[in-house]
């Protein structure tokens, strides 16, 4: 689930402020932890991707997100936080984030973002994936082809002595190579205990700025880009956010552990 960005009076949309506190570093058991807590959401959005055809409701893969992480062991990091009704967040089309699920049905064409997050063991994990409901437009593919070859490039710059910056520069070279943008009001963020931790991750930047990366410093990387224009609104549900021009928007992320042997990605099978 990402951040709204921190910017302080008068900043542009594009300025993020430096954090109040630095990020917290995980050890190797914790991280493993961790691990487990994204196996389980990996196994998950694996199972919601199977389900996303033509005809189902966005509540129907709401419903057997929480049914599965329950099951599990598990608990949603998602429901209940700050009154969000939902187990995922389920984004359809224009929707960049944080949609509630509902009676939405999914119809030939679409595309959905689907974050998620699992708690486990006190744990949390965060990953979101954009997935086409049967055939969809040429268009809509290249977008999605594009932001997850961004998340690719933003993880392998998640190294022991990188910067945010770097990890954001990526993301936005490969973006804006591919012809689409970034929104620049929403980003990543630490996790671990809690859902939101520092440091902020940006998905643009400059390569050699922003917050140093420590071994064991664990973040949500997750790029979230725009067909055309990168503005974003609120709706009305106070929630859902969407592109100004109702141009399709794709999110994608991991939660990523910065290891001495590099990038470790946690929600994914066999992490």
């Amino acid at each position: 689930m990402p951040k709204r960005s921190r910017k302080r009076r008068g900043a542009d949309a594009g300025e993020v402020t430096p954090p109040r506190r630095g990020p917290i570093p995980k050890t190797p058991g914790e991280i493993d932890a961790m691990a487990a807590s994204g196996a389980v959401l990996a196994e998950c959005l694996d199972i919601l991707e199977a389900a996303v055809v033509p005809g189902i409701t966005t509540l129907a893969l709401d419903e057997m997100a929480e049914e599965f992480i329950r099951g599990r062991g598990g608990v949603p990091s998602f429901k209940g936080y700050h009154g969000f009704p939902g187990t995922i967040c389920p984004s359809v089309n224009e929707e960049v984030v944080h949609a509630i699920p509902g009676p939405y049905v999914l119809t030939e064409g679409d595309i959905i973002s689907i974050d998620c997050g699992v708690t486990l063991d006190g744990w949390v994990s965060d990953s979101a994936r954009t997935l086409p409901v049967g055939a969809v437009s040429r268009a809509a593919t290249d977008l999605m082809d594009a932001t997850r070859r961004a998340l690719a490039a933003g993880i392998s710059q998640a190294r022991v002595g990188g910067r945010t910056g770097d990890i954001g520069a990526a993301v936005q070279d490969v973006v804006e190579r591919a012809g689409f943008n970034v929104v620049r009001t929403l980003v990543g963020h630490g996790v671990g205990r809690s859902m939101h931790e520092e440091p902020q991750v940006p998905n643009f930047g400059t390569a050699g700025t922003g917050v140093l990366l420590e071994e064991g410093v664990v973040i949500a990387i997750e790029p979230m880009v725009t067909q055309n224009d990168p503005e974003v609104v609120m709706g009305g549900d106070g929630w859902v956010v969407a592109t100004r021009d109702q141009g399709l928007a794709a999110h994608f992320e991991h939660t990523v552990a910065v290891t001495a042997s590099g990038p470790r990605i946690l929600t994914r099978r066999g992490a």
